[in-house]
């Protein structure tokens, strides 16, 4: 049978659960296939925070003016492992679109990643972007911080609010197929089916 080769970027603002669908999908018998033991496969982010040496840093999403040159350099990199690795399933939780939006709304810029996409398109890669319902981001928050490390960061809500709206807006101008999916019932199972019935139905399971 064809090998399953899945590759899906998870966008979205914060308390939207892509992280939790990232790994759910990573472990989903339809996009990766029956696992008779728990073996390693990567789930990648453009959050981590590699350019600095401290917690919640700056990385490929929230890097400053002088540090643009080197987060492309990455995007670039990270473009062409996946062009040497075509065969592989790939899950990434944030990516060019959680950059595009934060440089965006923090410094005015407004970055072109048609190049990526053009590279991301024939391996196969889709988009799921991961919303909430505007009025239900307080009670995600109240479970966040039960185990956040860094609450202070949910004290306003309004911006994530805002920057869903943006993500939205920049999906739809995407290249790459798109599945916006709500996540307001914090039902994982239902949501990874939802993926996984998404990506059979076009063709995102297997890459010819």
């Amino acid at each position: 049978m064809p090998k399953l080769c899945p590759k899906v970027i998870l966008e979205g603002t914060r308390l939207t659960h892509k992280t939790d669908l990232a790994f759910a999908l990573n472990e989903h018998p339809r996009l990766v296939g029956e696992r008779k033991y728990r073996y390693h496969s990567p789930v990648i982010s453009a959050e981590w925070c590699g350019f600095t040496n401290h917690p919640w840093g700056r990385g490929l999403v929230n890097f400053n003016p002088e540090e643009e040159e080197r987060a492309l350099e990455t995007y670039a990199t990270w473009a062409r492992l996946f062009e040497l690795l075509p065969y592989y399933s790939w899950f990434v939780d944030r990516f060019h679109l959680s950059t595009i939006a934060f440089q965006l709304r923090q410094r005015g810029l407004e970055m072109d990643f048609g190049w990526l996409e053009e590279r991301l398109l024939p391996l196969g890669f889709r988009l799921v972007l991961c919303t909430r319902a505007p009025e239900d981001f307080p009670r995600a928050r109240e479970a966040r911080l039960r185990i956040s490390g860094n609450p202070a960061q949910y004290d306003d809500l309004q911006p994530f609010v805002d920057e869903q709206e943006l993500l939205r807006r920049l999906a739809r101008k995407s290249r790459l197929p798109v599945l916006e999916l709500d996540l307001s019932d914090d039902d994982l199972p239902r949501a990874a089916d939802r993926v996984a019935d998404w990506l059979e139905a076009t063709g995102g399971l297997h890459l010819p």
